[in-house]
């Protein structure tokens, strides 16, 4: 629990800062798996709302290669195909010059993980959604499954 609450406290106040003001333009992944007609969601230690796993790319990592290593660190999945890019958008909601890239994933296999930056990792079925998903999340399920046209911000 002091662990968390340490991860929480040094995330918020020094690392997210340190990163914005490092980088004038901030990349970041989430990767939407699919398992039946369910996606796999997390929770963080240090936000509110349900979302896609994700995170930052570092330097020298493609953006693909940070997918995946987020993907597997904050949940143990591990990809059995390549990652589908579904698009790239603005994030300035979040932060000025933040964009993100989002991946789909249907092939995969997960192994057990732990994550202090991971308080919850599950399926819902994508009819099902769980209360304090969030609005990006909302709006990516609809996109790829019930058609809706592809927004441009996250």
């Amino acid at each position: 629990m002091v662990t968390k609450l340490a991860f929480r406290a040094v995330s918020k106040l020094v690392l997210q800062p340190w990163r914005r003001q490092t980088h004038g333009l901030t990349l970041g992944t989430r990767t939407v798996v699919v398992k039946d007609e369910s996606v796999l969601l997390v929770r963080h230690s240090y936000a509110p709302g349900w979302m896609f796993p994700g995170g930052g790319v570092d330097r020298s990592e493609t953006v693909y290669d940070a997918a995946l290593r987020e993907l597997r660190e904050e949940t143990g999945v591990v990809a059995l195909e390549e990652a589908v890019l579904h698009g790239v958008f603005l994030n300035d909601a979040q932060f000025r010059g933040d964009h993100v890239a989002c991946f789909i994933l249907r092939r995969f296999e997960r192994k057990p993980a732990r994550s202090l930056e991971i308080a919850e990792a599950k399926f819902f079925p994508v009819t099902a959604l769980p209360e304090g998903a969030t609005g990006s999340t909302l709006r990516r399920v609809a996109e790829i499954f019930s058609g809706a046209a592809i927004a441009r911000h996250w």
